[in-house]
């Protein structure tokens, strides 16, 4: 017989319900309870475990204080005297195994519906399939020796002008593969990019150029995230075989397109290989461009100046052909800015001093047309003073190549710096964050780079450019704009109906009146 000591009771638990019956209702409720928020699309293992053990634990306190009776005396006056009513169900053990299996079935619940997810969703996509579409869907959840794709892989082609490009890039930077054909050699005996001869080029090119690339790579059709393509601006014929090939690759293989804008990739090469945070000033030189803009995020650019008349890289190589470079040994095979500088190296600028273009403009336009006619009356007369004939080299020409060299990275230097100021004025470079980034196929002319570093140093700025190869057109710098933009969820189409090339197109919002109605005035720098 059990007598209690202070209201002589018998054990309450027994009047109710029995310990085991007593467990196994808590055990429902607080299993309920799991699978009821583990239903729930926004909890996670971590909400449903934190929520139902302070369930538990409030479960234990109402038991253990708020019910709490006095004691009962049991016949042997032992260990179960010291228990409450709910630590005397079988003296606590099912309270420990309770709590127990409460610790660990939120983490079992969802690991069974995770893997009933991931299993429907897998069959589902499975039986959508055409048979054909099977091997690659599998070999995307393959490991390769040294990668494992399990990230957005984009393939890159470009065609804007001369050159056939193509790359994959992760979203780490990292280059899978990549493949390129020149037409240097092509365009230099025609003395001149001919946009037909180009085109054909392309065409015949392009096929062998993309598979190349995902050999290199060891990446599938199947295992890409997005194909991106430059589609303005540049050659219209050119672009267009670009936008044709990637087309069918798109409608083939079903995946989203990411139509490109040539200098913005050109101005994102940098955040490849250097961690640049935006805004930042970009410096584009190349055979079809010379811009300065703002680059305030991905696809937000602010125009401070542009060439009004031809691009510097397309000045040079004319300059080149004039003095007839192509049929010195030493530079047959060089596009013609690469020989200018070569042989620049062998001249004195100070023979011939050419006026710098818009020189009385406060503003950061370019403009080379003038230099090139003067260069052109120059190297008339100089032959007709030589007595030799159109064609053939002229004596000063190592003089001529540096005195024009310097006279162009002289007039990019100045507006560079007149665009710095303003961005430091207007507060768009802070002193912890001002950059500049040059880019471009010009930007890998290192005259030209030392020049802007005279600039950089005395604004407090940082110069950064990217490597050589990555300064001309690459399908690399196409592939890594398409990450950024995926990445963003930016210009992300899922066909190509619609898509136009753009062989002209704007860079961003043009704020150059303002940098003209600023008027700022450099101060004197020894270039």
């Amino acid at each position: 017989m059990n007598v209690g000591v202070a209201h002589s009771e018998v054990n309450p638990n027994t009047r109710v319900m029995n310990s085991r019956g007593m467990w196994l209702t808590y055990a429902l409720g607080v299993g309920l309870l799991h699978i009821v928020l583990l239903s729930i699309p926004f909890f996670s293992v971590p909400v449903a475990w934190t929520l139902t053990n302070i369930i538990h634990n409030l479960g234990m306190y109402v038991f253990l204080h708020a019910v709490k009776g006095t004691p009962f005396e049991t016949p042997d006056q032992g260990k179960a005297r010291l228990l409450t009513h709910w630590e005397q169900l079988d003296y606590g053990v099912q309270f420990t195994s309770s709590r127990k299996f409460f610790t660990i079935s939120p983490i079992i619940l969802h690991i069974y519906r995770f893997n009933m997810l991931t299993l429907n969703k897998t069959l589902g996509v499975l039986c959508r399939l055409p048979k054909w579409q099977l091997r690659g869907f599998f070999r995307s959840f393959t490991f390769h020796t040294g990668k494992q794709f399990l990230h957005k892989l984009v393939l890159g082609i470009e065609t804007s002008c001369d050159d056939t490009a193509a790359a994959v890039v992760d979203e780490t930077g990292k280059i899978l593969g990549e493949a390129i054909h020149s037409q240097t050699e092509v365009h230099l005996k025609t003395g001149g990019i001919i946009p037909s001869v180009a085109q054909q080029l392309h065409r015949e090119n392009i096929e062998q150029i993309v598979k190349e690339t995902l050999s290199a790579s060891g990446v599938t059709p199947n295992e890409l995230s997005a194909i991106a393509t430059t589609v303005k601006p540049g050659l219209a014929l050119s672009l267009g075989v670009g936008l044709e090939y990637s087309s069918q690759l798109v409608n083939q293989y079903k995946k989203p397109f990411i139509p490109i804008h040539h200098m913005e990739a050109h101005a994102l090469t940098i955040r490849i290989t250097n961690k640049v945070d935006f805004p930042f000033l970009v410096l584009l030189v190349s055979g079809g461009h010379c811009l300065l803009a703002i680059v305030q995020g991905i696809s937000d650019f602010l125009l401070l100046g542009k060439s009004l008349d031809i691009a510097p890289g397309d000045m040079l190589d004319k300059v080149a052909r004039r003095l007839s470079l192509i049929k010195h040994p030493a530079y047959s095979t060089m596009s013609g800015g690469k020989a200018i500088e070569h042989l620049a190296k062998q001249g004195n600028r100070l023979h011939f001093n050419f006026q710098h273009p818009l020189h009385s403009c406060r503003n950061c336009d370019f403009s080379f047309s003038g230099l090139q006619s003067t260069v052109d009356k120059i190297i008339a007369q100089k032959e007709k003073d030589e007595g030799i004939e159109k064609g053939q080299i002229l004596s000063c020409a190592a003089d001529i190549a540096a005195a024009v060299q310097h006279t162009v990275a002289s007039h990019i230097a100045k507006r560079t710096h007149r665009a710095i100021l303003f961005c430091q004025q207007r507060g768009f470079l802070t002193p912890s964050n001002a950059i500049l980034v040059v880019s471009g196929g010009v930007a890998s002319n290192l005259y030209i780079r030392r020049t802007l570093e005279i600039v950089t140093k005395a604004t407090n700025c940082i110069l950064l450019c990217p490597p050589l190869n990555l300064c001309t057109d690459n399908g690399i710098m196409i592939a890594w704009n398409g990450i950024e933009r995926l990445r963003a969820g930016l210009g992300i189409l899922h066909n190509t109906e619609g898509v136009r090339y753009e062989p002209k197109c704007p860079l961003g919002i043009d704020i150059s009146k303002q940098v003209g109605e600023a008027a700022i005035k450099i101060p004197s720098l020894k270039l």
